[in-house]
């Protein structure tokens, strides 16, 4: 491992590269190092990936000497030049073995240096319409154009003229258009996000978490995309809105880097240009009770959300001020949610749409913080993060241990997720 100047970095501009060599099947591709320099050591240090990168204080006890040899080697190592730039925010790590590595230290993540971007929907069910009509009202800031398609054409024709017919009076181009786009065009776009679902339970359903039963149908749906992604040079977000979310991530990353025999040629998406739009719900989930109840209050000023998008989900009520028994059971409150619209006979997809799915891809195109699944370790996992020119950048918090130990536990169940997918398809 070692690190260089590279003068005309992302954007064109200098910038510091810590360059790593990593299974690129378990670890990101590219990765922006904080600005804070201390914490970019230890990032520079850590021989894995995993969830325990969203706890500085982990980090730290897991860096076998930061003080003495090895940590003053690395700050000694570097120049004036590459303290400031990290500092600075233009500092990233580049896995050597992740394919076009070059380009990867060239361009950056080209989507972040777009001012608007282009964004297709597919799929225009209940989830995709909504997250239309959110996007068309709300995103006029980041996109300049949204493209939806549907295997039912008239269903196409008729959100077109839908969407272009809302408008301010003397207006008419402050909104997004919105215009049908061919199936061949599908990833002729900044932003492609995945809304198509099959086996979506019935009212009444008794399944625990629906979005599991969604899994096997949903995997083969969005491997075929992942497929149609590598096969057209896709260089923008993939963006999975359709449950479960986070196991579908991973899917859409191996399909899309398989040969034709199935094997992994990495020659697919990197990591970093795929996310899962599902965890800001259950946060707004937890807000919403957190007003109803005083005792989760804290949660409006110091909560935080993080896991996956179902029975795993990790809800804080505060990191400053972490109670464990309290946590537990606003996540309880947050994940029974879903059941409770459906048991009212009703489907619960507009909140999923418009705070998983319109707001935080607003908030994402923006890079300001929001809530989605990025690739750690292995794994899509759910967390507070912004998209920068290097990739998504999780947000790092001193977690207290108790609540670290949470969200470790939710990691495994993802492994586990995924090794019970590979075994029953034989990849996954």
């Amino acid at each position: 491992m070692y690190w260089e100047i590279v003068q005309k970095g992302p954007g064109g501009k200098p910038a510091f590269c810590w360059l790593y060599e990593a299974d690129p099947q378990k670890t990101r591709s590219m990765f922006p190092l904080s600005r804070n320099l201390s914490v970019a050591l230890r990032q520079m240090a850590q021989q894995e990936e995993g969830a325990f990168l969203l706890s500085e204080t982990e980090m730290e006890k897991r860096e076998k000497d930061l003080s003495g040899r090895e940590g003053r080697d690395l700050l000694e190592g570097l120049s004036r030049e590459g303290v400031e730039l990290i500092k600075k925010g233009r500092s990233f790590g580049v896995n050597i073995r992740s394919r076009d590595n070059q380009t990867l230290l060239e361009k950056g993540f080209p989507l972040m240096q777009k001012k608007k971007k282009t964004v297709h929907i597919m799929a225009l069910g209940d989830v995709g319409a909504t997250l239309l009509m959110g996007l068309r009202l709300l995103g006029g800031g980041v996109i300049d154009e949204i493209g939806i398609w549907d295997m039912r054409e008239p269903v196409c024709g008729y959100w077109e003229r839908e969407m272009n017919q809302i408008s301010p009076p003397f207006s008419y181009d402050a909104l997004p258009p919105v215009r049908a786009v061919s199936f061949q065009a599908l990833f002729d776009c900044d932003v492609f996000l995945f809304c198509a679902s099959k086996g979506v339970p019935a009212l009444g359903s008794r399944a625990e978490d629906v979005r599991m039963v969604q899994l096997s149908a949903n995997a083969k749906l969005v491997g075929r995309y992942a497929r149609m992604a590598r096969e057209t040079g896709f260089e923008g977000l993939f963006g999975v809105v359709s449950d479960p979310v986070d196991p579908l991530c991973r899917v859409a990353l191996e399909r899309s880097n398989q040969d034709q025999q199935g094997r992994w040629d990495g020659k697919g998406l990197y990591p970093h240009q795929i996310q899962g739009f599902g965890l800001g719900v259950m946060n707004a989930r937890a807000a919403y009770y957190a007003k109803k109840d005083p005792r989760f209050s804290s949660f409006l000023t110091q909560g935080r959300a993080f896991g996956p998008h179902g029975e795993d989900l990790v809800i804080a009520n505060s990191i400053e001020a972490y109670d464990d028994a309290l946590s537990r059971e606003l996540t309880q409150l947050a994940k029974r949610a879903n059941q409770e619209i459906r048991a009212m006979g009703f489907k619960p997809y507009v909140a999923p749409a418009l705070s998983s799915g319109a707001l935080s891809v607003i908030s994402a195109l923006s890079g300001q913080w929001h809530y989605g699944s990025v690739f750690l370790g292995g794994v899509f996992i759910g967390v507070n993060h912004r998209l920068t020119w290097a990739g998504p950048e999780p947000e790092a918090l001193p977690l207290p241990q108790a609540l670290l130990e949470r969200i470790l536990t939710a990691e495994k169940g993802l492994h586990r997720l995924i090794g019970r997918e590979e075994a029953e398809d034989g990849s996954i």
